[in-house]
This record gives C-alpha cells, structure tokens and sequence, in this order.
C-alpha cells in the first residue's frame, strides 16, 4: 500500500473519472453486452465478446483509481514554501549546455502531464531538483546521459 500526494484538484480529477466511468460507461456497456446477448448463440458472438473484454477493461480502471484514491494524501499548499525545491513548486531551470529555459510544476505521479509543465517528482529530473535552491546547479543522471541544469526561480 504505497502512499500518493496529490493536491486536491488531482483528487478532484480522479473521483470525477471514477464517477464517470461508473455512471456512464458502466451502464453503456451492460447494455451493449444484452443487446449482445439477445443476438444468440455467444460461442461466436464477436459483439459480446469486445463488450465482454471493454467490461473488464472499466472494471480494472475503476480498482486501479479507487485504489489510488484510498490511499491518496492531500498535500496542505499553505505549508510549501519556496527556500528549496519541494512538491508543488514552480520551478524555472535553464539547461547549462543549451541555454535552454524550461518551467515545470513538480507533482505527484498520478497528476504529471508534461504537456501541461507537470512532472512527477519521482521521475530522474524531479528527484535530481528536489532540495536545490536558487542558483544551485543540478546535476541529473537521465536514461540519455548526464544534463546539468541551473535553478533560476522557484515559486508556488
């Protein structure tokens, strides 16, 4: 039973999906599996079977979120401060070998989305980040080898 921060609109998010998932595509697919059903023999039944798989895809989805959410922990964001890197920071780095600025928001696994400037603090460059301080260079071991960057600003 791993523990999982997220901030509450992460949490927001997953029992919405949750909700979803059990109010609309639950209900869907228990009927296509009828509609199915009605059509006749199963043993050849293509419909019933891709109904009958896409059902135990939505169930494994459903255990997987509840699971992440019983054993979610809501992060205070009145307690993170901006000294040193920490979870829920905003953090402005520059690469020290392109020059290269980047910002990303450290997060929880389960909200990453690196489309959005979200990265888990548990991937290589947020575990390399967390601690530093401004102005601290970080030397992060990554799957393509070794990239420094520098911190320039860390915010909320």
């Amino acid at each position: 039973m791993a523990v999982h921060y997220m901030t509450k609109e992460g949490y927001n998010k997953l029992m919405e999906e949750v909700n979803f998932l059990e109010s609309e595509r639950r209900p869907a697919i228990s009927k296509q599996i009828a509609e199915a059903r009605d059509k006749g023999d199963l043993s050849e039944n293509a419909e019933y079977d891709a109904a009958k798989e896409m059902q135990g895809i939505i169930e494994a989805k459903i255990a997987q979120l509840k699971n992440l959410i019983s054993n979610a922990r809501l992060i205070d964001e009145n307690r993170i401060s901006t000294d040193s890197i920490q979870i829920l920071n905003k953090v402005t780095i520059r690469n020290t070998k392109n020059n290269q600025k980047m910002v990303y928001t450290l997060v929880s696994e389960s909200e990453a989305n690196l489309k959005e400037g979200k990265i888990a603090v548990n991937t290589p460059i947020g575990k390399g980040l967390l601690g530093k301080k401004v102005g601290d260079i970080a030397e992060i071991k990554v799957p393509s080898g070794l990239m420094t960057f520098e911190i320039i600003n860390i915010a909320l």
